[in-house]
């Protein structure tokens, strides 16, 4: 899951990216209202965790103004204000949560998961394809009930392809899912992952296979098809 990580304290935005990463995020940091509203303009993300004392504008406008133009990505905000008319002022702006700091990252990682499980979110507590099930809060992947030892951009990947069983997730999706504004990224990043996954499902009793799509993406299926395979070297 893709997160927009709105924080203008250099260091606090650090712990809190790292600490997001650490639960299976990917996390993008941004420092002002005009950034991130340029960032939530080119990218679709899952949530938005947002502090409302940032150098440009009000975190509560930007909020409000995300929300005028129809927009429902779950907000989280997290704040030092305390009041309770500051809480009452961000919920009915459009918050869908309000978190004060100091915080236990604990609590802000539960609370983000709480948001995309609700209807319409992005996240379910345990995901399954076939005979393959995830576990989204222990990030845990199963083939029968056994767990399977899988590497974090291997498990983003599967993720995504599991959300879209069945059918085809193009690649520029699988890049913009997974990989923050940040990180470098070749041009065989996703291959790479996704021929990694597909040799450990293979050593496994897994019931699922991932198919590449020529010139479009990548499924994940039950049922056999042709497929262009992977001849990217692992």
């Amino acid at each position: 899951m893709r997160i927009l990580l709105v924080e203008d304290h250099v260091r606090f935005a650090e712990f809190t990216r790292n600490g997001l990463i650490g639960e299976g995020f990917t996390v993008d940091v941004v420092t002002s209202a005009g950034s991130a509203d340029a960032a939530f303009s080119a990218v679709n993300f899952d949530a938005v965790v947002l502090d409302l004392g940032l150098p440009d504008t009000d975190g509560l406008a930007l909020l409000k103004s995300w929300r005028s133009r129809g927009d429902d990505t779950p907000v989280l905000i997290l704040t030092a204000r305390d009041g309770v008319d500051d809480r009452v002022k961000g919920l009915n702006a459009g918050a869908d949560d309000y978190l004060l700091k100091p915080f236990a990252m604990e609590e802000l990682v539960a609370r983000l998961r709480a948001l995309l499980r609700r209807p319409g979110g992005a996240l379910g507590v345990v995901i399954e394809a076939g005979n393959l099930s995830f576990d989204t809060t222990a990030r845990e992947v199963r083939v029968k009930g056994k767990p399977i030892a899988i590497s974090r951009r291997e498990l983003d990947v599967l993720e995504h392809l599991m959300r879209r069983f069945g059918r085809v997730v193009p690649k520029n999706v699988l890049e913009d899912k997974i990989y923050g504004f940040d990180e470098e990224v070749s041009s065989n990043s996703v291959e790479v992952h996704v021929s990694r996954l597909r040799k450990r499902l293979a050593g496994t009793e897994s019931e699922v296979k991932v198919h590449t799509i020529r010139g479009v993406g990548y499924l994940l299926s039950d049922h056999d098809r042709n497929s262009d395979g992977d001849k990217t070297p692992s």
